[in-house]
C-alpha cells in the first residue's frame, strides 16, 4: 500500500536531507519504505525506515542525535563532580480532556 503525506515530511536520511511525500507499506514483513526527495539536487529516493529520521524540531524538543548526546554529556559531567543528578530534558505534554 501507498500512502501520500499531506503535509509532506522532513526526514534526515543516508543521502541527506529531503522530504517525504510518500511511504510504502509492502506487509508486516519489510521495512516501510519511504519516498523521499532530497532537499541537494531534487533526486528521488525511496529509504528504507531503518535509515531515516525525522528532521530536527526544537519546539517539540526534537533534536540531533548528535546533538542530544552532546548536550547529555555536558550536563552529565558537572552534575557528576557535585553529586547531583542531571536534569531531565523538557518533554511537552499533551493537552488533557477534563471529565466534566
Amino acid at each position: 500500500m501507498i500512502t501520500q503525506l499531506n503535509p509532506p515530511l522532513p526526514m534526515t536520511t543516508p543521502k541527506g536531507d529531503g522530504w517525504a511525500h510518500f511511504v510504502i507499506d509492502y506487509g508486516p514483513e519489510a521495512a516501510l519504505m519511504w519516498v523521499v526527495f532530497m532537499d541537494a539536487d531534487g533526486a528521488c529516493w525511496t529509504v528504507p525506515n531503518p535509515e531515516v529520521r525525522m528532521y530536527k524540531n526544537w519546539t517539540l524538543g526534537r533534536g540531533r542525535p548528535e546533538d542530544l548526546k552532546r548536550s547529555d554529556d555536558q550536563a552529565a559531567a558537572p552534575a557528576a563532580a557535585v553529586g547531583a543528578q542531571a536534569p531531565q530534558r523538557f518533554r511537552p505534554a499533551l493537552a488533557r480532556q477534563s471529565d466534566s
